[in-house]
């Protein structure tokens, strides 16, 4: 097994954990995502074979990895769509057809790529 493919299959056994935490600093799934995707970015550009901890290290990049994309959409003011839930206003809520017109104006929201 080479060495590439050692680190990558360490990488996937703690991926799991290390969306869990980027999960719960982001609130975001694809933030997250992305914050594990820069995590593997920056260990396979990195000297691997000085890691002693490469669990600890990995979660220690998350981590920070997730502390910059929070200072980037503090900094550009920007919000987690994932954040937002749409809730309808007390004149909104009517008949059965009108909240199923609401839930299908909602879903337009969400963008599709």
């Amino acid at each position: 097994m080479s060495s590439s493919d050692w680190l990558a299959k360490q990488f996937e056994e703690n991926r799991s954990h290390l969306r869990a935490v980027a999960y719960r600093m982001l609130g975001s799934v694809s933030e997250a995502d992305d914050a594990v995707q820069e995590a593997w970015l920056r260990l396979s550009r990195s000297d691997a074979n000085s890691i002693e901890n490469l669990g600890g290290w990995l979660t220690t990049v998350t981590a920070r990895v997730c502390l910059d994309i929070l200072r980037s959409r503090t900094s550009r003011r920007e919000e987690s769509l994932e954040a937002q839930v749409i809730e309808p206003t007390p004149q909104q809520q009517g008949s059965p057809d009108q909240s199923r017109k609401l839930r299908w104006q909602s879903l337009l929201v969400w963008p599709c790529w």
